[in-house]
């Protein structure tokens, strides 16, 4: 049988004048919270602004549906 994935994501801010610093704090339980309703992360990556500042990171999780 053919399994069917739904995804969602979460979006988290870096913080600090260039960018960068993300509150592992915050972003543990955003992760954990997605984990508990079983969501499985698949992917982290961040959003860039100019000289390589980091604006977003963005985890995509998946889950059957």
């Amino acid at each position: 049988m053919k399994t069917i994935w739904e995804y969602t994501s979460v979006q988290i801010p870096s913080h600090g004048w260039l960018g960068g610093k993300v509150d592992s704090t915050t972003f543990d339980a955003a992760l954990n919270e997605l984990g508990r309703d079983g969501w499985e992360l698949v992917n982290v990556f961040d959003t860039n602004t100019t000289q390589g500042a980091t604006r977003l990171v963005i985890a995509v999780f998946k889950r059957p549906r």
